[in-house]
């Protein structure tokens, strides 16, 4: 090996030295990321945003306040963040729904139950994503939520015009009203301080995805006709301390 050859050899090596390691600190830092996320996502599920101050992140992640700044610059760009994901999420699951197979009248039902339940479960982080007063900067993001969420029902609307199954209706405006709707008929259930959570979640759940069905298909849909509970939906055990 000529004197060459080894120099190239070595730098070549050098450099794929040099890859890996950056590789590995990218890996460790989307890493470091992901963990601030979670643990802000925690913080938020605990007390809202109300409580995401750069402290209490750092508290629950177990990581200096420094080390949060490093990949979030404000409160305000985590805030953002959390809300982001946490509604792409959501959306995914709603688009899921809407390009499988099934009618479209079933698909409203099913999206519109299917956002209420998750809700409920995640009751504090979805009074954040919806109704809680937030940064002004971040309600861009949120407000893009609400939009993706309505482009999904606006997905299964054409569907359902086009198999005849719902009234003729502006599917944009349809779609806005019935997110709209579903989203409004959860803020008493998710506000902090309500007055009570559903007993019977599933009936109050197909409470919702009736009303919100009913907007936009024909009279004699199928659908509309089957009977439900007389009681559980209304029901509700007080969330205040006695």
């Amino acid at each position: 090996m000529t004197p060459i050859d080894f120099q190239i050899k070595m730098k070549m090596n050098s450099t794929s030295s040099s890859g890996d390691e950056m590789a590995t600190r990218q890996v460790r830092s989307l890493d470091k990321k992901t963990h601030i996320l979670r643990a802000a996502r925690g913080v938020v599920m605990d007390g809202g945003f109300q409580e995401l101050q750069m402290n209490a992140v750092a508290a629950a992640a177990d990581v200096a306040v420094g080390t949060i700044y490093r990949y979030f610059p404000s409160r305000a760009d985590l805030c953002a963040t959390i809300v982001s994901t946490v509604s792409q999420r959501e959306v995914d699951v709603l688009s899921g729904i809407a390009v499988a197979e099934g009618e479209p009248s079933q698909k409203v039902r099913d999206a519109v139950r299917t956002f209420v339940l998750r809700a409920v479960r995640g009751k504090r982080l979805a009074y954040g994503l919806i109704f809680e007063p937030i940064d002004p900067e971040v309600e861009s993001t949120r407000l893009k939520y609400r939009l993706a969420v309505a482009r999904v029902f606006e997905t299964i609307i054409k569907e359902g015009l086009a198999a005849d199954e719902f009234r003729k209706v502006d599917v944009r405006v349809a779609a806005t009203c019935l997110v709209g709707a579903f989203m409004e008929g959860l803020i008493s259930v998710l506000a902090p301080g309500a007055s009570g959570v559903p007993v019977q979640t599933e009936e109050f759940a197909d409470s919702i995805a009736d009303l919100c069905l009913a907007a936009v298909a024909k009279p004699d849909n199928p659908l509309l006709e089957r009977e439900r509970p007389a009681t559980g939906a209304v029901e509700a055990v007080s969330l205040k301390k006695s």
